[in-house]
């Protein structure tokens, strides 16, 4: 696997987004400046510059026109991905934690922290298609005075919904930690610290629904393109792969650290994790004790197959591109690294255990039938096979455990006293 290292922030990264065709990558860490880069070549092709605070989530619209991003310094603002421009700025009354583009691109919805007597918050915003393409057209005629002063007016500050997030009856804050939009925009989908997940409804803020995938913070939450499926990665251990349209739980994959984050591939039936130990532990452990690697998993028979290490602190932050051929994961040593997959892993075939498992039998089963010249065995248990007109005893099938892979364990085949494996697969690295 040929990786590049990418060298253009100077803290511990938070998040790394491919854009939609995948030949852009945008990055942000805690040193409040977001950057781009090409995908292609690792270049970085430059950087946004105005927040005065941590970068804790962007997003980027379907057409690489506008990037959106989500600060500490209680802003988001709106940017012109290729001038680097700020458009807009919307101020919040507690550190922005996320922002997500409805389907469309005329709306987006952000979540804050509480801070001091405001309560935590989901806000949505309308932006005008047509104001946007004349926004656009402004620019390509070099723009105007009287555009920047007609801004406030265009864009607008005020979001159109304001849902508050009270404290438990407990007394307890929640605090919402990503923000995003099911499929057609039918529910803002939002997960909290306390390993919560709500959908509100877009247009009156009404809570429809709430359930608890985790024991634990949900770190990250991540949709395939078509948000059909949807994976949470939480400080329980756990990643878990849900059903989008009926919320219904469907796998589980398990790990001994944190999961920061883990998304889905969309060529294969692969599931990428990020963690490791707790940041303020890094400093006091080698980097193979601190378990920093990109793990992979394959996604119906949730076992762990291969391993990327690289990182000397835990992964913040992973994407991988929409076509398949790379990856990029952000840590908190600083570094993002874009992995390049090798050819051999874009070719591999995932083995079918069952497949593999009614061949091996029937193979065994043939070998038996060619047995028929040797005498029965009166005192021996089995199973008769018809052949040749006469009868033959084979021993039935036990099953006895063999090996473990991903911490769960795989049983053998022991059949006429031969053993058979599945096909131990190959470590990437």
């Amino acid at each position: 696997m040929r990786p590049i290292l990418l060298k253009g922030h100077e803290r511990s990264i938070t998040v790394v987004k491919f854009n939609y065709d995948g030949d852009l990558l945008f990055t942000a860490s805690k040193d409040h400046v977001p950057s781009v880069w090409r995908t292609e070549t690792g270049e970085r092709l430059g950087t946004y510059n105005g927040h005065k605070g941590t970068i804790w989530d962007l997003d980027v619209d379907r057409f690489t026109q506008y990037l959106l991003t989500a600060s500490a310094d209680t802003t988001v603002k709106l940017w012109n991905c290729s001038t680097g421009e700020t458009v807009q700025t919307y101020e919040h009354k507690g550190p922005a934690r996320g922002v997500a583009w409805a389907e469309g691109g005329q709306y987006f919805a952000t979540i804050s922290d509480p801070f001091v007597d405001h309560n935590a918050q989901i806000s949505v915003y309308k932006l005008s298609a047509s104001l946007l393409q004349s926004h656009q057209q402004q620019d390509e005629e070099d723009g105007k005075q009287q555009q920047q002063d007609d801004k406030e007016e265009e864009y607008g500050t005020t979001p159109i919904l304001t849902i508050d997030l009270p404290k438990t009856p407990e007394g307890k804050r929640i605090n919402p930690t990503n923000v995003a939009w099911t499929d057609m925009n039918e529910h803002i989908f939002v997960t909290f610290d306390n390993g919560a997940i709500r959908l509100y409804d877009p247009e009156y803020g009404d809570l429809i629904e709430e359930f608890f995938p985790h024991e634990k913070k949900i770190n990250r939450v991540s949709f395939n393109r078509d948000k059909t499926l949807f994976l949470t990665s939480s400080a329980d251990f756990t990643a878990k792969l849900y059903d989008a349209i009926d919320f219904t739980h469907l796998k589980t994959y398990k790990t001994d650290r944190p999961v920061n984050d883990a998304v889905i591939s969309e060529v294969k039936d692969h599931i990428l994790l990020g963690g490791g130990q707790e940041a303020m532990s890094v400093t006091t452990t080698a980097g193979k004790v601190g378990k920093f690697e990109t793990r992979f998993f394959h996604m119906i028979y949730q076992d762990e197959f291969g391993i990327v290490k690289g990182h000397f602190g835990p992964i913040n932050a992973l994407d991988i591109a929409p076509h398949g051929r790379c990856y990029a994961s952000g840590a908190e040593d600083g570094y993002v690294r874009l992995h390049f997959f090798d050819k051999s892993y874009l070719d591999m075939k995932d083995p079918v255990p069952e497949e593999e498992e009614d061949n091996n039998n029937e193979n065994d089963e043939e070998k038996d039938n060619h047995n028929v010249g040797e005498e029965e065995d009166e005192n021996h248990d089995g199973v008769e096979v018809k052949g040749r007109g006469k009868k033959s005893k084979v021993k039935p099938a036990t099953t006895t455990p063999s090996r473990t892979i991903g911490g769960e364990s795989i049983n053998t085949k022991v059949s006429s006293g031969r053993k058979v494996f599945y096909d131990e697969a190959e470590d990437y690295e």
